[in-house]
């Protein structure tokens, strides 16, 4: 079977597509799961990687679950209610777990609908950039259901609870300017160009000494659970890391220097 993720890498950005167009890449599949989580397990592993583009193949980013999957109550929507409490746990839940803890900054190149868990998917990610045929819709209450994805989590902390209330509660769709008012979105740029627009902000971060934005990443994660006090402690400790790599030594020597650094991942 045809791999769900496409991975692609261009010298330390790793480009990710969804690829199930026909089924505007939906995620119902334990397969395609795995392979996500798998996904970030090797990315985390490799120090060489220095930013991820994830965008879906086709028409849409991702539609969410398989609506078809459920009317037929098969694969992760088969069984009793406690069979699918722990196949949301052991299933689709593992992709924010994995995601969203992935230090690697991450960028979505969002390309059409992101519905539902497509929504989440996207906001799992640090940045995101639209194409201006994009819509968005946190759409479970439509379907009778709720956010089983961490949802309820992730779309609060990024454009406030007002508006996540909002698009929770109604369902609605919002277009790609209204994902941009809301701070959904960091841009919308020509479908065209969104691609390119997003391995760009990728290659910018990869510019960049890759501990340090992987610190960096952490400490904004952590920053939104914590109290001031600790994550000063934590961002103390990280920056004694930081101080004594051969990285932070040459970004200093080219500094001073006026001239480019030259990184060697140490």
């Amino acid at each position: 079977m045809e791999k769900f993720l496409l991975v692609e890498r261009d010298g330390a950005v790793v480009t990710a597509t969804l690829n199930r167009p026909n089924e505007r890449n939906a995620i119902s599949e334990q397969e395609h799961i795995g392979e996500i989580e798998e996904f970030c397990a090797d990315v985390a592993a490799d120090s060489s990687v220095k930013a991820v583009v994830l965008t879906g193949a086709g028409s849409a980013f991702c539609a969410g679950g398989n609506v078809k999957s459920m009317r037929d109550r098969k694969g992760m929507f088969a069984g009793s209610p406690l069979d699918l409490r722990n196949k949301y746990r052991a299933g689709i839940q593992r992709i924010p777990m994995a995601l969203y803890e992935l230090e690697v900054p991450v960028v979505a190149a969002v390309n059409g609908p992101a519905i539902g868990a497509g929504l989440d998917l996207a906001c799992m990610c640090d940045i995101r950039v639209a194409a201006d045929n994009a819509v968005f819709a946190e759409s479970f209450v439509k379907l009778g259901i709720v956010p089983g994805d961490g949802g309820a989590w992730l779309l609060p902390r990024v454009i406030g609870m007002a508006r996540a209330s909002l698009m929770t509660l109604t369902g609605d769709m919002i277009t790609s300017a209204q994902a941009l008012e809301y701070g959904l979105v960091s841009s919308v740029v020509p479908a065209d160009r969104l691609l390119e627009t997003a391995q760009e902000i990728a290659r910018k971060i990869a510019a960049n000494p890759g501990h340090a934005t992987r610190l960096a990443k952490r400490l904004l994660r952590e920053g939104q659970d914590m109290k001031l006090g600790p994550l000063l402690e934590l961002s103390a400790a990280y920056q004694a890391l930081a101080h004594h790599t051969a990285d932070h030594e040459e970004a200093v020597a080219a500094f001073l220097e006026k001239r480019a650094p030259a990184f060697t991942d140490r």
